[in-house]
């Protein structure tokens, strides 16, 4: 897990801010007072467990977050395999529907977006994302974790945005 104390800014202050790149091994960045930590997190299972046991595995980690303000995960649009469609399909339900049990606005935010923003090209690679996030000061262990770095830049830029994300 690596910390980064940000300048202040009215905005990235007043709340808690969560970034996810979804999966089995799922990215995640927290913005809270300034500070960002980030880090992977795994949900992989053993072959004796059942079909859900990530995804309860998944929700009990959201359970574990302290005053989250907002989620920002990233969008996919488009699996080349089935297995991590139907595993993407699977943590957004459960992120969505936990989101929605703690009130917790939440936004998808397209792949492409977000790497066009983070290396300056929507169809980036792996690698280029990375280096990209390094250079902000940050070391990523994986891709996972830089992608929900690259997302909490991303909306970082645009947090002007939050106050309208807000529920009453």
């Amino acid at each position: 897990m690596l910390l980064l104390r940000l300048p202040p800014n009215k905005y990235l202050t007043e709340m808690s801010i969560l970034t996810l790149d979804l999966g089995k091994q799922t990215g995640w960045a927290i913005l809270t007072d300034g500070v960002i930590e980030s880090g992977s997190e795994s949900f992989h299972t053993s072959r004796f467990s059942g079909g859900g046991m990530c995804f309860l595995n998944f929700r009990n980690w959201l359970n574990s977050l302290k005053e989250i303000s907002v989620v920002y995960f990233e969008e996919v649009r488009r699996h080349l395999g089935t297995d991590a469609a139907h595993c993407y399909g699977g943590f957004l339900a459960v992120l969505s529907a936990w989101c929605e049990e703690h009130h917790v606005p939440y936004k998808g935010v397209n792949v492409k977006t977000i790497k066009r923003f983070i290396a300056g090209n929507g169809n980036a690679s792996k690698s280029e994302v990375i280096e990209a996030v390094k250079e902000k000061g940050f070391l990523p262990r994986d891709d996972n974790e830089s992608d929900a770095l690259a997302l909490i830049f991303y909306v970082m830029n645009f947090s002007k945005d939050f106050n309208t994300l807000k529920i009453p």
